[in-house]
């Protein structure tokens, strides 16, 4: 089955250090400017959710959600969160560790696409 999101290696070391420290999370990807279209970390149920977000799926135990309206471009790829060094201008909670989450992404094949509509 294809998922919509994954996560690296990497990133996994970094999701298991924030959950010592704050316990469950969340990504969220909001599509705003600068790094507001960064994949973001929070504690899970810090950042309200409705109904213009969209629940890619899950990644190392974290829901991933997406605004409706950067889904709709980002629909056709797989996102794959990566982590890098460096310090965005966030609040994602891997910040103050020097970090930024990333996304990584390429475009689904038409049978990957066959059974994702399918789903829905």
């Amino acid at each position: 089955m294809v998922e919509r999101v994954l996560i690296t290696e990497a990133a996994k070391k970094v999701v298991d250090q924030l959950k010592e420290q704050h316990g469950e999370l969340m990504f969220h990807q909001s599509g705003g400017c600068c790094d507001g279209s960064s994949p973001m970390c929070y504690p899970k149920g810090e950042l309200m959710l409705d109904s213009s977000d969209v629940l890619l799926g899950e990644i190392h135990g974290c829901d991933f959600h997406m605004s409706r309206d950067q889904f709709e471009y980002w629909k056709h790829t797989q996102l794959t969160v990566d982590v890098v060094t460096g310090r965005g201008s966030s609040f994602s909670l891997e910040i103050p560790l020097g970090l930024r989450f990333v996304i990584k992404s390429r475009i689904f094949k038409e049978e990957e696409l066959t059974q994702l509509e399918a789903l829905s």
